[in-house]
């Protein structure tokens, strides 16, 4: 399963490289169902201007439109860093089966807040995590420098 998980945390973090150019917050996401990447999004709130925009949010709508239904139960969710309260509770509501994550979310992680996942969805973290927290790190520090 990790060799798995791994693969599809690469394309969860292509995505948030492409945040990252686009100067938005570095998270990205891919939904996979049966193995295969049905969703994949990355933060749009600057572009959108949309406080709900997150890369979680865009992706569940995403595997909701392909599936054609508002449970993903069947799908997994591989995200680049734990998410925020908001969108643990769209993944509740969804009912996912399985959210992998990479790094941690320390300052708005639902970990943190005592928020909890549906009963029956899956949770592992800590998949790529030095990958996933460098580029925030990193985006972060250029934006504190005026870089971006």
């Amino acid at each position: 399963m990790i060799i798995k998980d791994l693969y599809f945390m690469k394309i969860a973090l292509e995505e948030a490289l492409i945040a990252f150019h686009e100067k938005e917050v570095p998270i990205g996401v891919a939904i996979t169902y049966k193995n295969i990447v049905i969703a994949r999004a990355h933060n749009l709130t600057e572009t959108l201007g949309d406080i709900t925009a997150h890369a979680e949010m865009l992706g569940i709508h995403l595997a909701s439109n392909f599936l054609g239904k508002k449970y993903i139960r069947e799908c997994t969710l591989y995200v680049t860093i734990e998410p925020c309260i908001m969108c643990a509770g769209a993944l509740f509501l969804s009912q996912i089966g399985r959210v992998v994550c990479g790094a941690k979310n320390y300052k708005i992680g639902f970990l943190y807040t005592g928020i909890k996942l549906h009963p029956k969805t899956k949770f592992l973290s800590g998949i790529m995590k030095n990958q996933c927290s460098h580029l925030l790190k990193k985006f972060f520090f250029l934006k504190r420098i005026h870089k971006f």
